[in-house]
Parts: C-alpha cells; structure tokens; sequence
C-alpha cells in the first residue's frame, strides 16, 4: 500500500489516481444510470465522485428547491477546463437548481496578490460574459464578489470558531510559513458555500458544490464546521428508526437547558423537548422516545426516506432559538481535463490548454502540437494502433466537444485499431473544437447586453 494522497488546491501537481482518492477521502463513486438525463460528462465518467449528491437528487425528485454554488478566480483568462465546471452548473440548473457564482476576489488579493479592481475588471470580462454564452439563466444566476458581501465573511469566521491551526494544517498542509491571508482565505471559501442557505439568500435548502478533485479540502472543512455547528445532532438507530441527540455548545447551553453553574435546569430542558415535539408532529411524527435528562429522543418509526425531513425541521428549529441552522453542503468531483502538453491543463501555462479568446489558427495550432497517443510511423500505428487514453486530441473530443457518445466510441475503436492516424484525430478535433469555438464567441457577442443582468 503507498502513501497516502495529499489534496492541494492551489498545486499545479496532482494525483489522478481517482480509485484511491475515492478511497482515501470517504467519496462516493458516480453510477450515471440513477442520474435524471446525465450529461456527457457523467456517462463518460468525468464527473467520477461525489458527496452527498443523493440528498439533492431526493429534494428534485420531491419538487424542493436545491441550489448550486461554484467560484471562480479572477486571477486568469478563461479556458476549457472552467467550461467543464459550467456545463455542470448548467446540467443541475436544468433540473431545476438556482445558481450562486462567487468571485474569490479576496482569496486572488490574499494568494495571487491582485487588486480587488484588476479581479473585478477580469470577472466581468473573461468569465460572465462566457457564462451567458454557455447558458446560464440570469434569471436563476446570481453573481457576487466576496469583497462585496460582508456576511460571506462574517459567517467564515464564525465558523472558523469551530476549527484550529492544527486542523488547518492537517487540510491544507499549512506550515509555518503560510501568511496568514492565505490561511483566512479558506474560511471566506466557507462562507461562500454556506451563505445561500440563509434566509436573505434563498433560504434553507441543500446547496451542492462541482469541483475539480484538487477542491475537495474546502468541501471537507466546509462540511466539519457545518456539522460542528448543528445543534441538534441525528443518527440511524441500530434497530431502525433515527435518533437526536443536543449538541450543547457555549453559544446554546443555556438554551440546551444548562444553568451557568452546569447543573441541569430540568423546566427549560422540558420546554425545549415540548417544542421538539410539537415541530416533529408536525411532519406525522407522534410515536417518540424522549429523555430529556439525558438529552435524546428517538423516532422508531422514522426511515431513511424521512432523514431530509427530520433534519430540515431541527435546523429551522436551531434558527429560530438563535443558530445558525446549516446543512452539510454537497459536492460532484471531476477528473482533471488533460494539457495540451500531456500534463495538467493551467491558465499559467498558455500552451497547455484552450482559452476562449483564442483564434483558429491558435486552436489549430495548439492541437497539432499536442501530445499524442500514436506511434513513431504510419506504418508501425496502421499494425499496432494508437492509444487514444494518453492522446490530447482525443481526450478533448471526449471532454469537450464531442457530445455523440456512439461517434466516440468509435473514433476510440478507430484509433486503437489503427485505422484512424494521429493526424488524423488531431484533424477531427481541430475541426470539431473552432465549429464549438466559433459558436461559443457568435453566442458571446450576441449575449453581451445580459452582462449586469448576473450580478447581485
């Protein structure tokens, strides 16, 4: 067994051992089929992993309301690897999720050393714009810049009351030299994610986050903190059923029913599990087990089917005694979009990937160097075949701009029987990526008016 996988977020250095990503940090795998109308992206098992998904699933599936959080970074040009992130965006749109995009501008100022104008100059002109063209709503988007609302802020650091250096260092490998911008910026990162979730923002409901595996440590500490902040903390019995149990913090004892000198206050306590009752009666619930003494109560005829509910009615309580009241975000995974030069794609690193400001000649420029999957001559290929799993060109038809999963598969035959040369699939994949370019920038220019109509 090898060492274990570190995740880094701002690293240019990154495993793809997706298997024992999974493993190691507790995903989930993606089975397209249990998906409403999955993308090419789920089918072909790009978007591989996931967190909690299944609680989003459920709320479409019951009509509820669900949103969906992505950031970007004002720091670059625009390119093919965040389209990625915005075709996903769009898919959970489709189903029916209102869309919040925050702009890390403070997190480029603390780690990229930007001004806060320069992010809001590159926003607006590398990345909205884009977004209209690719088919955000902005009547169901919502843009904002972290600089601009104070409470993204305020609700990271209160979170952050739930942490320490240790655990800092143990997500992020931080270490005695990491300024300390940098390790703020991670709970500003948490405010983003959980802000939709109050009241003035959409209001309780499940918020999923897509991201690239290299994320996951935000959506971890995101979701440590959430559930350290939970009042009321749930469990499957062993028997069946679910079980509550108080999660007493500083900020709540006395609320829980515990006197200042931590002596139980037995009428408080009582009060307290009377409400309990009283909400949970309320969505069909009668048959309960409480022990206020010991500060637990059991549903034995509770299901699995009825956690969402459960958890949904105690949080609304939390927020009505005074707390936060806040779900576990979750989170989609996918695998990293190749460079053109067989390594990682990067904004920092022009020849590695396809900016959408690039022209033809650039496009085709940049595929018919890319690294390839074919063999050293015509002949050796036509005998043994190419390999199209390590082939750029092919890589990005599968990602990017082939949507026909029957015509991949058999440029994927093609290739590996030696039927279709390197140049060729280059060929095909020039052609295939300026058709996409070409509308995208007609779409672009056409959609520029819509610009403001995303900012909140």
């Amino acid at each position: 067994m090898g060492e274990n996988i570190r995740i880094d977020p701002w690293s240019s250095s990154q495993s793809t051992d997706y298997q024992r990503i999974i493993d190691q940090f507790g995903l989930e795998s993606i089975d397209s089929r249990s998906l409403p109308n999955p993308s090419m992206l789920h089918r072909r098992k790009i978007v591989f992993a996931h967190r909690d998904l299944d609680v989003i699933l459920r709320a479409n599936s019951k009509g509820n309301s669900f949103g969906v959080l992505t950031g970007l970074m004002p720091s670059g040009k625009m390119h093919l690897g965040h389209k990625m992130v915005i075709d996903q965006v769009r898919w959970f749109q489709d189903l029916g999720a209102d869309v919040t995009i925050a702009v890390a501008d403070l997190e480029a100022h603390a780690t990229r050393g930007l001004s806060l104008e320069e992010c809001r100059k590159n926003a607006l002109e590398e990345y909205v714009s884009n977004y209209a063209a690719m088919g955000l709503d902005p009547e169901k988007t919502k843009i904002y810049f972290q600089s601009k609302r104070p409470i993204v802020q305020r609700i990271g650091f209160t979170l952050g009351k739930k942490t320490n250096l240790s655990e800092m260092e143990a997500i992020y490998g931080f270490n005695g030299e990491t300024n300390l911008a940098h390790v703020q910026a991670p709970l500003v990162q948490v405010g983003d994610i959980v802000h939709p979730m109050l009241d003035e923002y959409g209001g309780l409901r499940p918020i999923v986050v897509p991201v690239g595996i290299d994320q996951d440590p935000h959506i971890r500490l995101t979701r440590g903190l959430t559930s350290k902040s939970n009042w009321f903390n749930l469990k499957y019995g062993k028997k069946g059923g679910i079980n509550i149990s108080l999660s007493i913090q500083d900020e709540n004892s006395g609320l829980m029913g515990i006197s200042p000198d931590g002596k139980l206050n037995r009428g408080v306590r009582e009060e307290l599990f009377s409400e309990i009752s009283t909400n949970l009666s309320g969505i069909g619930f009668s048959d309960l087990i409480k022990n206020p003494k010991h500060g637990t109560l059991g549903i034995p005829s509770a299901t699995i089917a009825d956690y969402d509910d459960v958890k949904s009615v105690l949080l609304k309580l939390e927020r009505k005694m005074g707390g936060l009241g806040l779900l576990q975000p979750a989170s989609t995974y996918h695998k990293f979009a190749v460079g053109m030069t067989g390594d990682k794609m990067s904004s920092s690193k022009p020849n590695t990937t396809i900016f959408l400001t690039d022209d033809f000649k650039t496009i085709e420029k940049k595929i018919k160097s890319a690294f390839s999957g074919g063999k050293s001559t015509i002949e050796e290929h036509r005998l043994h075949g190419g390999n199209p799993d390590i082939d750029v060109a092919y890589q990005y038809l599968m990602y990017f701009f082939e949507e026909d999963d029957e015509t991949l598969k058999e440029l994927n035959e093609g290739y590996r029987s030696g039927k279709i040369l390197a140049g060729e699939m280059k060929q095909i994949c020039v052609e295939r990526a300026t058709e996409w370019m070409k509308e995208h920038q007609e779409l672009k220019q056409q959609n520029a008016h819509m610009v403001d109509a995303y900012l909140s």
